[in-house]
């Protein structure tokens, strides 16, 4: 897509055409259907995983998700003073003054214009009370490699039905999510009789059933 000069920036991408995609070699029309529809489902996505993917420095899945449930939209956020960042939990100076200083440099004040014309969501909705899930006020642990979510991603999911996520396996764990070459800590669970489930079982629960 670079190299063929159809896309310059994030934003180029929702402005991308089947038309063009079937001129790039190995893009069949299968290939720009699925690319299409894909770019089309991550207009959904909410503000914390825009912030995120943006790539601003020292802004993590973490602090994206703190600062979309501090300001609520993007418009806010914008208007936020570095100040007023660094006085949030977990935020702190350099990170304040990384996303303000981002946030107010033209291009990407266009760039974001931009991805707001196109569609994308930029508020974000703190997730309702979760209580009876089946998560809710436990201690989870993820390990290995999930067939198809992402550690931030999965930690993500956990943490808003009400779940801890912890880095190490102990007797106050309750689930240990174990992937493909889990290693040590699925062998530290079985050894201490913690739960054991797979990404499956993870999503299964996650939905309250």
């Amino acid at each position: 897509l670079l190299d063929a000069g159809l896309v310059r920036d994030a934003a180029d991408l929702y402005s991308l055409r089947k038309d063009d995609l079937l001129k790039l070699e190995r893009m069949g029309e299968k290939s720009a259907d699925n690319l299409l529809a894909a770019l089309d489902e991550s207009k959904k996505n909410e503000l914390d995983k825009l912030l995120f993917a943006l790539g601003i420095r020292h802004v993590g899945a973490k602090v994206a998700r703190i600062l979309a449930t501090e300001f609520g939209s993007m418009e806010k956020l914008q208007q936020a003073q570095p100040e007023e960042l660094a006085q949030i939990r977990d935020i702190g100076d350099k990170i304040a003054e990384s996303a303000v200083t981002w946030l107010n440099v033209p291009a990407n004040i266009d760039l974001v214009e931009r991805l707001a014309a196109a569609g994308l969501t930029m508020t974000f909705t703190p997730p309702a009370s979760q209580e009876d899930n089946p998560f809710f006020g436990k201690t989870l642990v993820f390990t290995g490699t999930m067939p198809t979510l992402g550690r931030a991603e999965a930690k993500t999911m956990a943490q808003d039905v009400g779940a801890k996520v912890s880095g190490s396996v102990s007797k106050k764990t309750d689930y240990v999510i174990a992937g493909a070459e889990a290693g040590s800590k699925l062998e530290k669970a079985q050894q201490l009789g913690v739960t054991v489930i797979d990404e499956a079982e993870f999503l299964r629960l996650l939905k309250g059933e």
